[in-house]
């Protein structure tokens, strides 16, 4: 990615403001930031305009697979920036199911979903896998699988008739899996000919030279690279490899997503772990038990989470257990953790709240305060737009953190402030005694 000044030296030096930005040099550090884009300035000559598109391409392109993104990144460590595009789980579905299998497999992987912290995780594609080598059966599974799931899929087969078979099933746009040295130009054409993103399986990194020149020689770039071996250092070795010679070499050959095709079991869940912590963007399982499910997913939360922005909701007051005009009035930040955290202690009480959330730019209370984030004409600006003192006369309960506020804030609301809990956990515990008196 290319510096602010190296964007600046090609950009008109007019200081128009015509991007929205006072100065050409601030709009240049949003360019070498990924806050903006070139088209937004319009006196930028076609040459410079070109030139800046080609020096500010991610270095690993960006791959659909039925509305998923795969790659588009741009650095190797997640603190350099951010990483894009979260890694896709997809798990497979034999075409030697019957019809009536296949819709209980589905309904297996629709079922590996959960609601953690406000998000639902869930698996993102379904995998048909021609084990039958039937053409005729294999259609029939992915027409099935398509009734039942409404999610990207994917097609894994060696034969190309079979593959087409597949592709004429559905009006979809499946990734198709995989295309190595010895079917690679009957797979390339199939691809082509139907829109459809190819994933090849790789030889190594030399291999995956050798593979990806070939088909782009052919015309065709949307494809992702298979470098599963049987060996988990080796597999980790060489995505490493690639993915270091496409961000710090601009090497093209490896500018495309990577990809692991991995069976069931912990070795399995090893492999996925690895690929979600190093370069990889989709990983396809044979099976995947929920007790596996719940930490790949949480890992995969953590890693693709921006860095450089706290996850936030929004400033509103949020009624909990049907609260009426008695009901006490709890505050907090809209840092994620803090609000949903709040919210399953107060659940767990079984007394409705009333529960406004301030918006402290995702922080949480201790660090808002202690940046002027949750003060108290914040607090009461915030009661006043949700208008929560007129909804109810019940007490307003101060987190425990920040009592010192409490009195400045008793003044601006004209309302008691009732001293709250230090920690979350204690928080049914307090409410269920402060109602009973």
């Amino acid at each position: 990615m290319p510096t602010a000044i190296e964007f600046f030296k090609l950009l008109p030096k007019t200081n128009c403001k015509d991007c929205g930005q006072p100065t050409c040099l601030a709009f240049a550090m949003l360019l070498s930031n990924q806050k903006a884009k070139i088209e937004d300035c319009p006196h930028v000559k076609q040459e410079a305009k070109e030139t800046l598109a080609e020096a500010s391409a991610p270095p690993v392109k960006t791959i659909d697979v039925g509305g998923i993104k795969m790659g588009a990144e741009t650095v190797l460590y997640r603190h350099e920036r951010r990483f894009n595009n979260p890694i896709a789980y997809a798990l497979a579905v034999s075409d030697n199911l019957d019809s009536a299998a296949i819709a209980e497999r589905v309904a297996y992987i629709k079922s590996l979903a959960f609601d953690r912290v406000g998000m639902i995780f869930k698996v993102d594609m379904a995998s048909v896998r021609n084990d039958s080598r039937d053409a005729e059966t294999f259609a029939r599974a992915v027409k099935d699988v398509c009734s039942a799931w409404d999610g990207p899929i994917a097609i894994e087969s060696t034969d190309a008739s079979c593959v087409e078979a597949a592709i004429k099933a559905t009006d979809r746009k499946p990734l198709i899996y995989g295309a190595d040295k010895d079917r690679l130009e009957a797979y390339v054409n199939i691809a082509k000919e139907n829109k459809c993103p190819l994933a090849l399986i790789c030889d190594g990194p030399e291999g995956a030279v050798e593979l990806v020149e070939a088909t782009e020689k052919m015309g065709f770039q949307d494809i992702i690279l298979d470098l599963t071996t049987q060996n988990l250092k080796e597999t980790l070795e060489e995505q490493t490899i690639v993915r270091r010679a496409a961000i710090k070499k601009k090497f093209k050959p490896f500018a495309y997503p990577m990809m692991n095709k991995v069976g069931s079991g912990e070795y399995a869940v090893a492999t996925a772990v690895m690929s979600t912590l190093k370069y990889g963007s989709l990983v396809i399982f044979d099976d995947l038990k929920s007790y596996e499910a719940l930490p790949l997913f949480t890992l995969r939360q953590n890693i693709y989470t921006d860095p450089q922005v706290p996850i936030q909701v929004k400033q509103d007051l949020y009624p909990i257990g049907n609260p009426d005009e008695h009901s006490p009035i709890m505050f907090t930040t809209n840092f994620s953790l803090t609000y949903f955290t709040v919210r399953a202690d107060i659940e767990k009480s079984k007394i409705p709240v009333w529960l406004q959330i301030v918006n402290t730019e995702g922080l949480s209370v201790l660090t808002a305060y202690s940046a002027g984030k949750f003060e108290p004409e914040r607090i009461a600006d915030a009661f006043a737009e949700s208008g929560v003192l007129s909804k109810s006369d019940g007490p307003v309960i101060i987190p425990g953190l920040v009592t010192r506020i409490s009195g400045k804030l008793q003044e601006l609301i004209g309302r008691k402030v009732v001293v709250g809990t230090n920690e979350s956990r204690d928080i049914p515990k307090h409410l269920r005694e402060l109602t009973s008196q």
